[in-house]
């Protein structure tokens, strides 16, 4: 361990002692909740307050690992084994238990059973779990997905299966882009869903539903729903909007989908002689974003997935949290780790995910198209949460303009056509939004992109792609600065 990590302090992966407490239990939460999540380090002899390093005398370090190893080792159920070893920093020995994620999931304090001794790392501190994610650990554990679990307090009639293979391909024929991809969905059967888990068989032969079943076909309102907000600002203060979506799993994806937009702005840009529209955040993104979170929501959690939008940000939650194995690092690069896996060979099938692991990286290259930060990931240990942001800021917007101009004009060059300025400049004032922004331009050529976006009550990426469109076609050029620059309208 490096002086540089001590003085970074305590986190969600280390914890600090000034010395081993005679109570092991101060110190065996923490032990449980490393082992039941991704791992970590308790070092004894600094102060967790100061960060001092107090140092273990050197006479009895050994005694102290001793102590330790014994005490995880009886303590904790199933058994954990700790890698424990000395350091010296500064001529003073602390002494490093280091806890690597277990593998036989969920591990408790034996002394507490494990009803109330399974405990796991929230924000830096340990908790002790509740039922349902103590269930989650043994789901995970065991390789098993929960919507896989079979329902035998619930049957399932021939007609209700049929009914569902019916609404699946129905909805697979509805998502097919082309002639091609409607002629090679095929149809689904009762078998089909035996394989996906999504129908299980007893050991008597009896067919029941299992969890995705009923998901899919929006029977448990409780466990499985979406709910969705938009608020005033960037805090959840104010309602301006609030729905809560039920019903099979497939139709909360699309009615949240379109409250999203719905709830967005939505500006135009010029393609030839055409007027398109086009929302701040990239569409396509934002469904796969929601879609993402139902493959990895963990539906035992008394809590549900939540769509909220804000003045500056899309920010979309899913309960659960990261599967093991798998980090934020790894996700950008497209590693994909699948909670519910019978709902994913359904959503597949219906044409709602497009290819396994594609989806985040992306997300990444659509928000730098549209001229937005990148998306931010937040791991909240027990969810997590993407925010997508719909506008920079102002200072980030001053400082990278500069840069985005000088990109846009290489961009320009690149694919600038010739066209006749006459009848372009008909089109383009035919145009609301380009009217407004040379009417604007036209009062002060000075004025920024931000302003152009406040006067026009256009999003800034739309003004964007507008000023982008008036000089591919010659009607506009900016000269000097961006700062002290000023924009000419030629006509």
């Amino acid at each position: 361990m490096t002086r540089e990590e001590i003085l970074a302090g305590e986190s969600k992966n280390v914890e600090f002692k000034v010395e081993r407490p005679e109570k092991s239990i101060k110190y065996m939460k923490s032990v449980v909740a490393f082992a039941n999540g991704k791992g970590g380090r308790i070092v004894f002899g600094i102060d967790d307050e100061t960060r001092e390093i107090v140092g273990i005398p050197e006479d009895c370090v050994f005694r102290e690992m001793d102590a330790i190893t014994n005490a995880i080792s009886d303590r904790c159920e199933p058994v954990i084994v700790p890698d424990v070893y000395p350091q010296t920093i500064d001529g003073k020995t602390i002494i490093i238990v280091e806890i690597s994620a277990g593998k036989q999931k969920p591990y408790y304090i034996k002394q507490d059973g494990i009803t109330d001794g399974v405990y796991m790392r929230v924000s830096g501190t340990s908790r002790k779990a509740d039922r349902e994610m103590t269930k989650e650990m043994y789901y995970e554990s065991e390789g098993r997905s929960y919507d896989t679990v079979i329902r035998r307090d619930l049957s399932v009639s021939e007609e209700d299966i049929e009914k569902l293979c019916a609404d699946m391909k129905g909805v697979a024929l509805a998502n097919c882009k082309n002639a091609a991809q409607r002629q090679s969905v095929k149809e689904v059967t009762k078998n089909i869903l035996l394989n996906w888990g999504v129908l299980a068989e007893d050991e008597e032969g009896v067919i029941h539903p299992t969890n995705a079943y009923i998901f899919l076909t929006g029977q448990e309102v409780f466990l499985s729903k979406i709910q969705c907000g938009m608020f005033k600002g960037t805090t959840r203060a104010v309602f301006v909007d609030k729905r809560d979506y039920e019903g099979p799993l497939w139709q909360q994806v699309e009615e949240a989908f379109k409250f999203v937009l719905r709830n967005i702005r939505l500006g135009a840009r010029i393609e030839g002689l055409y007027r398109k529209d086009i929302y701040e955040l990239p569409p396509d993104s934002i469904r796969e974003i929601i879609i993402n979170a139902v493959m990895n929501c963990s539906f035992l959690q008394s809590s549900h997935i939540q769509v909220a939008i804000y003045d500056d940000r899309l920010e979309i939650t899913s309960p659960g949290g990261l599967m093991p194995g798998v980090t934020i690092d790894r996700m950008k690069e497209g590693y994909s780790q699948i909670r519910n896996r019978a709902l994913a060979h359904a959503f597949s099938y219906m044409n709602l995910i497009e290819g396994w692991g594609t989806g985040i990286p992306r997300l990444f290259q659509e928000m730098k198209e549209y001229g937005l930060p990148e998306p931010e990931f937040v791991d909240m240990e027990t969810a997590l949460r993407i925010n997508l942001y719909r506008a920079l800021s102002d200072s980030e917007n001053s400082t990278d303009q500069e840069t985005n101009l000088e990109t846009d004009q290489e961009t320009d060059q690149e694919t600038s056509q010739e066209t006749d300025q006459e009848t372009s400049l008909e089109m383009i004032k035919s145009n609301s939004s380009c009217e407004k922004i040379i009417n604007e331009i036209s009062s002060n050529p000075f004025i920024t992109q931000i302003k152009l976006a406040e006067k026009t009550g256009m999003s800034r990426s739309g003004v964007k792609y507008v000023l982008k469109q008036l000089q591919n076609e010659g009607l506009l050029e900016r000269v000097g600065s961006t700062k002290k620059g000023q924009w000419i309208i030629k006509k």
